[in-house]
């Protein structure tokens, strides 16, 4: 499939290549300025009840003004197809399972899943149940986009490469989007409870509980006394020393049985009340956190209708303004990382295997016939079976069957009430209304014009019984299981706190006093104590200043593991092997931060790394003997890792047969680190090697995953990023803040927002990276789209 993308694309850019050179106007520059997205002019809408205008000033952000919002959400559909169609196709045909119509036998394995659970019945399902009238503004939304694919001259070039035309755009397609938003957001949790029941059939529970916390040192500042439910235990040492005793020496170290969790689907957001800032202001932050590829998964936009004037950025493919401002409410989230699926363990009739218990009765289990159409290959299909509780998964759990009960599987947990923000004009309104929108579950921050500020839950939250959902359980008997959601008025939420101030980092905010189970691997809390101790000490709160607090790259979070290093590296051990001088040299030039130019940080980000997997893995083996495709993966690992540093029981050595004692141990990792890190850059010295050499962005289009060599066209530059998973300034390879913003409301035109990439995916457009530079130095770029360079006119036609 890769080698027919490149041929295609190879003779489309050289027919297009040949007009440009010969300077005529032939069919391949005809093409390629037709498929340009169109800002200025006139353009026929039908469906339309007025003319609506579309400006975009410099960075090719378009400026919606119509008569009302209906007419309003036509054209922000007409604009995102037209500059992010092939974008928002993609993203339909992932949730419904049907990729491999386009890319063959690759992606398959995709579609089967999306198949299994089922994701386009959710949207039909969510669709039937939505109100009228945000079921008109859905099918607004898709009249835009319909109204685009019907009159562009060309569409994007991904549609002539792989040589077809989208469908037209259904109103359930917009809640498939959002379901797969669902999907990314927390999917993770699955994984989690096969981790979790492995472990809980494998190891003694002292063990699992001392591997599996829900705190660390930085969450514990923030939290102070509210106890959480998985506190950090004491190292349990006979137990660990019992299960070190039945590790074979002689048999290396399973591969993989540790990873380490650091990018996370996440975010970081903020606000600050009018009793922190000169002028009484509210002001809101907020940077979401997911993998970053070509285009950016987010879309400007600015909308006027009536008294509504909002800004900010949409998901494309969907008409909700996830995170901006109004003239009286601002707002912003960040992932909830909690736990809303559980695996329910199947009783099969031993007679009849088509049938498994509820409530002590044997029941049929439903048989669904998905047909995976594929290119170039045979049609493939798959049985999918279905329980009262879900889909039965496709992979078994511990040699059983399990469900997938989900809220992402449920259609009442998506509702389009988010839309509402846009003319929502008290706090109070704006608070009501997010806890009653359900959607993926998120910690979301509101600031108003009137100096307020808020934190409150977004989605529905299960009421567990009978289990907290952490291992997989049979729900036969009636015992465990789920009595619906918790009721909104009882979501937990903070108007106006006393600090003046609210910080969420996908970190755990709430403790045992909460009745509800939100979930386990909370962040660890180093952001948000980074985000809570800068917000205290700051003079002068602005936008600008949180703008800079948003790029901080202090890194406290691996500070313990330069020690570490330091105090195995002592003078004795230098002055016997003084070709460690170096390596020390190397970790004390280390500056404290992820900056590009910091040295010795890479080297603590692979000795962390290292040590992990060899401290861990000798515990963990009888896991993967029960489960050949079992990882420890847990994102408050460095509790119980640097619980076991610190301590160095001498009888729970990892590795007792090449190392003497811990020091030589861990010496023994960072040696191993340091050897892996020079390998992987053979051409540099160790002390010549910076966090930018390592850090390097790789944003790609999709096209380029498939064919590299498309790249040099359609990739982002591979910068060297500051930042790191641990910073304030996420920041990784593939992976970082998608946007950044701040805003005070009723002040839109001194708010800040950026983002990778640029608004168009046509790769000779202007603006397919022209806000990329700005992201990857740290430069801000206003909010508002600002002076007028184009202006498009929507003109109603027959309806």
């Amino acid at each position: 499939m890769a080698m027919q993308i490149f041929r295609r694309f190879f003779f489309y850019l050289l027919f297009i290549l040949s007009a440009l050179v010969i300077g005529g106007t032939g069919t391949g520059l005809l093409i390629l300025r037709n498929s340009m997205p169109r800002l200025d002019g006139n353009a026929v809408l039908n469906h339309l009840s007025a003319p609506v205008t579309i400006s975009s000033g410099q960075h090719g952000i378009p400026v919606i003004t119509a008569n009302n919002r209906a007419d309003a959400l036509r054209a922000l559909g007409y604009v995102s197809a037209r500059d992010r169609l092939f974008q928002m196709d993609l993203m339909r045909r992932k949730n419904a399972g049907r990729l491999a119509e386009l890319f063959g036998q690759a992606a398959v394995k995709s579609d089967i899943r999306a198949r299994t659970c089922g994701f386009y019945k959710v949207a039909k399902a969510v669709m039937e149940k939505l109100p009228p009238e945000h079921k008109r503004y859905l099918e607004a939304y898709a009249e835009g986009v319909n109204g685009y694919i019907d009159a562009a001259p060309a569409l994007a070039f991904e549609f002539t490469v792989l040589d077809y035309q989208p469908e037209p755009w259904k109103p359930e397609d917009t809640v498939l989007v959002i379901v797969g938003m669902f999907d990314t957001l927390t999917a993770a949790a699955e994984q989690e409870e096969r981790m979790l029941s492995v472990m809980e059939k494998s190891l003694p529970k002292e063990i699992v509980a001392f591997l599996t916390p829900d705190t660390d040192r930085f969450t514990d500042r923030l939290l102070g006394s509210a106890e959480s439910r998985r506190p950090a235990q004491p190292i349990p040492a006979a137990a660990l020393e019992t299960v070190l005793a039945t590790h074979p020496s002689s048999v290396e170290k399973p591969v993989e049985t540790v990873q380490l969790r650091d990018f996370a689907t996440g975010s970081n957001a903020w606000a600050v009340s009018g009793t922190k800032t000169p002028d009484g202001r509210a002001i809101l932050a907020n940077d979401m956190h997911l993998g970053i590829s070509v285009p950016n998964i987010w879309y400007r936009s600015e909308i006027n209708y009536g008294a509504a004037h909002t800004a900010g950025v949409i998901l494309p493919g969907t008409p909700l303004m996830v995170a901006g401002s109004n003239n009286h409410i601002a707002w912003g989230s960040t992932n909830l990382s909690g736990d809303f699926l559980d695996l329910v363990s199947l009783e099969l009739n031993p007679e009849k295997p088509d049938e498994y218990k509820v409530a002590g009765n044997w029941q049929r289990f439903e048989q669904t016939t998905e047909t995976i159409s594929v290119k170039d290959a045979k049609t493939q299909q798959i049985e999918v079976r279905g329980t009262v509780w879900g889909p039965v998964a496709a992979e078994l759990l511990l040699d059983k069957p399990v469900a997938v009960h989900w809220t992402a599987l449920d259609g009442v947990v998506v509702t389009m009430e988010l839309l509402e923000l846009e003319q929502t004009e008290t706090l109070q309104q704006a608070i009501r209304m997010v806890n009653h929108t359900a959607g993926p579950p998120l910690n979301f921050l509101l600031a108003d014009k009137n100096g307020q500020i808020a934190w409150t839950f977004m989605g529905r939250i299960p009421r567990r019984f009978g289990n907290d959902g952490s291992v997989s359980r049979s729900w036969a008997d009636g015992t465990i299981g789920w009595n619906g959601y918790v009721e909104a008025q009882n979501l937990p939420r903070v108007v106006n706190p006393v600090s003046g101030m609210l910080v969420s980092a996908n970190d755990r905010r709430l403790g045992r006093q909460f009745p509800y189970v939100i979930g386990r691997q909370f962040a660890n809390g180093y952001r948000a104590y980074r985000i809570t101790q800068r917000l205290g000490e700051m003079k002068d709160l602005n936008e600008n200043s949180l703008f800079e607090l948003q790029l901080d790259t202090k890194n406290e979070f691996h500070a313990f593991y330069q020690q570490l290093a330091l105090t195995v590296l002592s003078p004795a051990i230098i002055e016997q092997q003084p070709e460690l001088r170096e390596l020390r040299g190397y970790l004390l030039a280390w500056n404290g931060r992820a900056d590009t130019d910091s040295k010795g940080f890479a080297l603590l980000v692979e000795f962390r790394k290292h040590l992990a997997e060899a401290v861990f893995s000798p515990f963990l083996t009888a896991c993967r003997k029960l489960d050949k495709n079992f990882s420890y993966s847990w994102t408050y690992i460095d509790t119980p890792l640097q619980a076991m540093l610190t301590a160095k029981p001498p009888r729970l050595l990892p590795d007792p047969i090449h190392y003497k004692n811990w020091n030589a141990f861990i010496l023994g990792q960072l040696r191993q680190s340091a050897r892996q890190l020079q390998a992987k850059y053979p051409n540099m010295k160790l002390s010549d090697l910076t966090w930018g050499k390592v850090n390097k962005a790789h944003f790609a289009h999709p096209f380029s995953r498939a064919v590299p060599l498309l790249g040099l066209l359609l990739d982002m530059p591979e910068d060297q990023l500051a930042g790191c998973s641990s910073c304030i300034r996420v920041a990784g390879p593939k992976f970082g803040a998608t946007e950044r913003l701040v805003v005070s409301p009723a002040h839109l035109d001194q708010g800040i927002l950026h983002m990778p990439g640029g608004q168009s995916a046509h790769p000779l457009s202007p603006y397919y990276r022209d806000q990329h530079y700005y992201w990857v130095h740290g430069l801000p770029i206003d909010l508002l789209a600002g002076k007028s360079a184009h202006s498009l006119t929507l003109k109603p036609g027959s309806n």
